[in-house]
């Protein structure tokens, strides 16, 4: 089963996608996006890693998702993805083009070949007022064309806010409890 889970800031996203990893009974690899480039993206990356539980092998990989992907995924593993939107961050700040498209049309087209349990965190960017910036709108318009590519090729997604899970496809789920 793959899953995509969106949300805000604070949400309960990332504590929803670790109890679905933790709950699958699978051996967990998590798959870590960000890069620590201040002191509050280091203190951000410092309270997920406390939270994971010891045995969960971690793969620190913010440009070629993708091929951490095609590595990782297994029938008795469970890969949690944290986050899609950082990844993109990093791609875009990359400055190549020709690897963002490449990166942004494997990846919807590699989940139908990946074996075992996905979870995707992304954050939903496109609630608000349209950026000023033209770097923002683009960002924002590549992030809601994945989420929505991902989302079609999903089993399930589901919306997180003040800690509830919202189904958009798939079953239900309980809060974060």
């Amino acid at each position: 089963m793959h899953r995509l889970i969106l949300g805000g800031v604070r949400s309960g996203k990332s504590r929803l996608a670790e109890r679905l990893a933790r709950d699958s009974g699978l051996a967990v690899t998590y798959i870590a996006t960000a890069r620590a480039s201040d002191d509050e993206m280091t203190a951000r990356i410092a309270a997920h890693r406390e939270r994971r539980p010891a045995d969960w092998r971690l793969v620190e990989e913010p440009l070629a998702l993708v091929d951490s992907l095609r590595r990782e995924a297994a029938a008795c593993r469970c890969v949690l993805v944290e986050c899609l939107t950082l990844w993109l961050s990093n791609l875009l700040w990359a400055g190549d083009e020709e690897r963002l498209g490449r990166e942004l049309e494997a990846l919807p087209a590699l989940l139908a070949d990946l074996p075992g349990q996905v979870i995707f965190v992304g954050n939903e960017t496109n609630l608000g007022v349209i950026p000023m910036n033209a770097l923002a709108r683009r960002y924002c318009d590549l992030a809601g064309s994945l989420h929505q590519q991902l989302a079609a090729r999903c089993d399930a997604v589901y919306f997180t806010a003040a800690g509830l899970p919202l189904a958009l496809k798939g079953p239900p789920l309980q809060g974060n409890d």
